[in-house]
């Protein structure tokens, strides 16, 4: 079970927990084990909801409109104008947030009343996890969940040991050991726990799942808590019969909850320009209420005043000036709709249809693992679309994490050198069966030195649970070679070498972090010798080798090279003796350092560092980690779509240069390879400029090649100085320019000192000028480093993709994280926007729905802005006419009507359906995907033409049918000069204007496209109709005053005419200018789109077989049509040439005089031509039907 987010804001500077006692606890206050994430209830969720909505600046804006609207004096549009679409939006937002409130209270419900047994008065008593109590001492049995934070006092297996499962914490499916206190660990049953009544002194909550200090005081003696004595909520109890724990957090105190919602907001560029542009418009908008009011002060003073004496002003009203201050919130009122309030739903509802379509992509579902591609946020889709930098992990995201034993080096002697990485080696089973003393060290250490746990689930099948893959690789290997590790308890290590049972003694864990990068076990064998056996990464252990290990040290790590270079993942072992005396030494030592209450860590690190010196080398081993299948294709297809890829891994140099040759990140085309391996400040300084100032000079001869730094040369050699002085960075453009490929590979330490303050500017410059970045050895905050590195100094959209717990920090960095469901858990998962389950499905998550995304979002917003600036300024130029009294165009009803009914599907329905060109299309031409990047399809240039285009349709909406029914009649002779005609005549031809503008934008026509297009037509002359009746005339005298004039206005030859001639003139300067957009500058996408019409028509003649060949050709046509966008197909004939992606490139940006070309054109001619002569007939008609008037 998962939960949200809830604050829980602790003043504790510790905790005290007595066992038992219930009232000595509740003095405290401490939180109950309640959990609560939902909202509201049903007394609250109204108020609650409406405070949060109006925080959004829109609503607030249009709640005060309705109350302008609630002043008669100022509003001449009935106050449901405004209501409608706002209690619309509001119900909309209200149901959505109430069905997901209903689902916490539901998640709520089932957690708080699962049932625990808790220790009441000496008896066990079945108690609602919701009643359990600080303090409590619970009774888990097996495969129950934890209920709350609690130090485990008894258990029924052997040294108060546990198993638990963490998945629910950590994502860990593998068993974990936990062990009770020693002094508590002898209660076992509930009758001497009834009597206990020790006091637990500890940290205050938290949320570190992987620490825990405290102290246990018990008959005058205190005992150290540690995390190993901890069961946390969340946890399952596995293959243990019974335990008891001490409640010490309960509920939203728990380190469960302390970790849950912590993920940062994340908004997508479009939403910041969003609300720039409306803010503009805001601005725009009064604007023109302060135009419009003016006019009002001239018109009543000049005018005005000459009709006082039969039409005064009303009482509030006394002077021109009061007149025009009540005119300028009535315009303000009138003027609204430039700020669209459905804007905000349409665009929610349009990312919740783009992340289902996500989530139903049967090509990105994995048959492997049965596991779909999941879209875990609605608000980022279009981002997808735009995404510039990726940062990867490698192990697990570019690799499979299913590690296998592959080759090793034992006492200077490599094994396994076979073809294909199989691992069998003659020379190591002889090494073996002769009793080699180095090589069955070797195993024996690989069966010893690890926190692997083991199972047996049937005579002689073991089952291995490991916290990693390679520690289960490691110690599945020693089995094979006759090391078989059988069990543990918490002070002994059984074992079976070569047929012979063996018990050691296990006198110590120094465990794994990602500081120490090694760990160690202290053991005595049967014969009382104690060892230490240690094992971790080579740069770490050969600096605590003993001085006599250097020869042996030098061929072990050119072996490690050799497996390195091979893409492997290596590990360095050694072994030291100890004597009885520096055993105790050490002890006591470690002992007191485990005590200390405070700063118990970095004591327990000081003996750890204190023992492991001194050792001697046994060997290194080497694990291979396969590439994830179509890493390499999908890597190459990125890059084609000018995404840059940074590798960042916690591996070896070596490995991850191998890695990247493998996944063709580094390619043999490539003019330089540089690596930066600096250990001080200076030297990475001087190794980035030197580096860049060669490599960028050099760039015009191209050729493969590692450029090591070489910080003695540069530091020692007066030469290099001059170009390694102190300089500022290239500016960017400078960067942008460079010919050749290049790419970085960057050390962790040497990243350490690049990702300073005064020294970032210097790497970013570099690193951004290269195609691939690979950096090694980082640490999991390394990694949110160099994304926030990246998105500080660059405008550039981010993604981040990962598999593991170390890989969280990144990804919820970046703009947009990605969880790879795979071998380490599921906490990168739980912590990404999007998940799949491999790493190739990126390719398509990004080039097609990404790019489709951005694209309907670019398209919708364009549409959606002009449609409504076309309905609103049709206001503006009417005020000219009506004295500036704030008359509105249109009947009211069709104003509350015209975003909800008439235009809102067919702009939903393109903004969920439309896209250029087919899926497959978007994967083979990746260069479609730099629009997005490029933010070219809606920018504020972008906006100010949908503006532009919104007013020119206004003006022509407005003055058309002015001129044209200000001399027109009826045909008995009756004038049709009136406002209710005009209103009529506007509307009608606003609606099927803006109608034919989505037809002509809609891209891909769907089954959806047709109904909401058309019907939303057939829609507005039904309701028009209906609200013009005399039925509800009758009923509703005082709201319906348009009666009857629907019908006689549309009966009209000249009102169609007029509509007519509007729609032509409205739309024929659009097709005019995508007509020479496409012939003088076209796209790669129309290019890409003429491709596709060619080979449908290439392959006509081979369907025409019978009936089902008459189909095809009408398939085809409709596919054509399709994946037009407007009518662009007519103008594109001539180009009969199949171009390849590189070719369509080039031909997108350059201007050929081909004879192709020539022909376009002729073809370009001939139908302006055409379009010239029927719209000369149509005027020529036109007049003639007016001079018969």
């Amino acid at each position: 079970m998962f939960f949200l987010c809830v604050s829980c804001v602790s003043a504790e500077e510790e905790r005290r927990v007595r066992a038992n006692d219930r009232e000595y606890n509740e003095k405290f206050q401490y939180a109950s084990n309640c959990i609560m994430t939902s909202k509201y209830n049903i007394i609250t969720f109204l108020p609650i909801n409406l405070f949060e909505q109006f925080q959004e600046v829109a609503n607030t804006y249009f709640l005060f409109l309705l109350i302008l609207q609630l002043i008669p004096q100022i509003s001449s549009l009935s106050w449901f104008t405004t209501i409608v679409p706002l209690a619309l939006v509001l119900s909309i937002t209200a149901v959505k947030d109430a069905t997901d409130d209903y689902f916490r209270h539901k998640s709520d419900n089932q957690v708080n009343n699962r049932q625990s047994q808790v220790l009441i008065r000496g008896s066990l008593q079945n108690e609602k996890w919701m009643n359990v109590r600080v303090g409590d001492i619970i009774k888990l049995e097996n495969k129950q969940f934890v209920a709350a934070d609690l130090l485990l006092l008894s258990s029924s297996e052997p040294h108060g040991l546990c198993y638990i499962e963490t998945a629910e914490l950590d994502g860990e499916t593998n068993m974990k050991v936990r062990q009770s206190v020693s002094v508590t660990s002898e209660l076992g049953d509930s009758n001497n726990l009834a009597s206990f009544d020790g006091e637990v002194v500890c940290e205050p909550p938290n949320n570190k799942l992987d620490r825990f200090c405290g102290t246990l005081y018990w008959r005058e003696k205190k005992y150290p808590l540690t995390n190993q004595n901890m069961l946390l909520r969340g946890c399952v109890l596995r293959n243990t019969e019974a335990c008891y724990g001490l409640v010490i957090f309960a509920g939203p105190d728990t380190k469960l909850m302390q970790n849950s919602g912590r993920t940062k907001f994340k908004r997508t560029s479009i939403d910041r320009l969003m609300n720039t542009l409306v803010l503009w418009i805001f601005g725009f908008l009064v604007c023109m209420g302060v135009i419009l009011a003016v006019g009002n002060a001239v018109w009543e003073r000049e005018v005005g005043s000459l009709f006082q004496s039969y039409l005064p002003w009303d009482p509030p009203v006394d002077n021109f000036l009061f007149s025009a201050f009540l005119s300028f919130w009535s315009y303000v009122i009138i003027l609204n709709t430039v700020v669209p309030i459905s804007l905000y739903v349409s665009v929610e509802v349009i990312r919740l249809g783009h992340s289902y379509f996500i989530n139903w992509d049967q090509h990105m579902f994995c048959s492997q693992c049965n596991t779909a591609a999941e879209a875990r946020t609605t608000t980022l889709n279009e981002e997808l679309g735009q995404v510039e930098y990726i940062f990867s992990d490698k192990t697990g995201t570019l690799t499979q994490n299913i590690m296998i034993f592959n080759k090793c080096s034992i006492n200077g002697q490599t094994y396994g050198k076979y073809p294909n990485f199989c691992f069998y080696d003659d020379t190591l089973l002889e090494s073996v069966k002769v009793g080699d003393l180095h090589t069955h060290e070797f195993f024996r250490l690989l069966s010893l030195c690890h926190t692997v746990m083991s199972e047996e689930k049937s005579e002689g099948e073991l089952l291995y649970k490991a916290q990693s893959p390679d520690e289960g690789a490691l110690v599945t290997a020693a089995r094979n070679f006759g090391f078989v590790f059988r069990s543990r308890t918490p002070g002994t290590i059984t074992t079976t070498e070569m047929g012979r049972p063996v018990t050691y003694t296990l006198l110590a864990i120094l465990d794994f972090n990602n500081i120490r990068k090694r760990m160690s076990v202290i053991v005595r064998n049967p014969e009382g010798k104690i060892r230490l056996y240690c094992k971790g990464a080579d740069t770490v252990l050969f600096e605590r080798l003993h001085p006599c290990n250097q020869e042996l040290m030098n061929i072990t790590s050119d072996h490690l090279n050799e497996y390195a270079a091979d893409g492997l993942r290596t590990l360095a072992l050694a072994y030291r003796d100890l004597s009885e005396d520096e055993w105790e030494t050490w002890s006591e030592s470690h002992r007191c350092a485990d005590k200390a209450t405070d700063c118990r860590e970095d004591r327990l690190a000081a003996t750890y560092e204190q023992i492991e010196q001194d050792m001697v080398l046994l060997g290194a081993t080497a694990i291979e980690d396969k590439l994830q299948e179509g890493v390499p294709e999908t890597i190459a297809v990125l890059s084609l779509a000018n995404i840059k890829i940074w590798v960042l891994t916690g591996d070896k140099q070596e490995t991850a240069v191998n890695i990247g040759y493998s996944c063709k990140m580094l390619t043999d085309d490539m003019t330089e390879v540089f690596i930066i391996s600096g250990h001080t400040v200076q030297s990475v300084r001087q190794e980035l400029r030197s580096e860049r100032m060669e490599g960028w000079g050099e760039a015009c001869f191209m050729g493969n090649g590692f450029k090591e730094g070489q910080e003695g040369d540069v530091l020692a050699g007066g030469e290099k100085q001059p170009q390694c002085s102190p300089s500022p960075p290239p500016p960017p453009n400078f960067m942008e320019n460079i010919s050749g490929e290049f790419a970085l590979v960057i050390n962790g330490h040497s990243l350490a000192h690049a990702l300073e303050a005064d020294m970032e500017r210097e790497f970013v410059s570099t690193a951004c000028a290269c195609k691939a970045v690979i950096c090694c050895r980082v640490t999991p905050l390394q990694k949110a480093q160099v994304v926030e590195l990246i998105k500080k100094h660059k405008k550039a959209v981010t993604l981040a993709i990962g598999d593991g717990a170390n890989d969280v920090s990144m990804i919820k960095s970046a703009h947009i994280g990605v969880g790879i469901s795979g071998q380490e858990g599921i906490q990168a998962v739980l912590a990404s926007d999007y998940s799949f389950a491999q790493f190739r499905f990126l390719q398509r998550l990004l080039l097609v729905h990404g790019r489709w995304s951005y694209l309907r979002m670019c398209r919708f917003l364009c549409y959606f802005f002009y449609k409504n600036f076309a309905f609103t300024m049709v206001h503006f130029w009417f005020g000219f006419f009506c004295g500036f009294s704030a008359q509105t165009v249109y009947d009211q009803y069709f104003i509350t009507l015209y975003n909800i009914v008439y235009t809102s599907l067919p702009v939903l329905a393109m903004g969920i359906f439309d896209q250029d060109v087919p899926d497959q299309r978007s994967l083979e031409y990746p260069k479609l995907y730099e629009p997005g990047q490029l933010n070219l399809l809606f920018n504020k240039r972008q906006f100010f033409i949908c503006i532009a285009q919104g007013i020119y349709t206004s003006v022509v909406l407005f003055f058309v049918p002015y001129a044209v029914l200000s001399d027109a009649t009826q045909s008995t002779g009756v004038p049709l000069a009136d406002y209710q005609t005009f209103a009529v005549t506007t509307a009608t031809a606003l609606v099927i204007v803006v109608s034919v503008q989505i037809a002509l934008d809609t891209g891909f026509w769907t089954v959806f496209n047709h109904v909401f297009v058309w019907g939303s037509l057939g829609s507005y002359f039904t309701i028009m109709f209906a609200l013009h009746s005399q039925t509800l005339f009758r009923i509703f005298p005082n709201q319906f005053h348009f009666v009857g004039r629907a019908h006689s206005t549309l009966m009209q030859p000249v009102v169609w005419l007029t509509i007519a001639l509007a729609t032509a003139i409205c739309t024929v300067p659009v097709l005019a200018v995508r007509f020479l957009k496409l012939d003088l500058k076209p796209q790669l996408s129309d290019t890409v789109r003429y491709t596709q019409l060619v080979r449908q028509k290439k392959r006509k003649p081979l369907g025409r077989k019978g009936r089902l060949g008459a189909r095809g050709g009408s398939r085809r046509s409709g596919y054509a049509f399709a994946h037009q966008e407007g009518f662009g197909e007519l103008i594109t004939s001539g180009k009969n040439m199949r171009l390849s992606s590189l070719a369509l490139a080039t031909f997108a940006s350059r201007h050929s005089s081909s004879w192709i070309d020539t022909l376009q054109r002729y073809f370009v001619l001939q139908k302006i031509c055409v379009s010239f002569l029927s719209l000369l007939s149509f005027l020529t008609l036109r007049g003639f039907v007016f001079a018969s008037y």
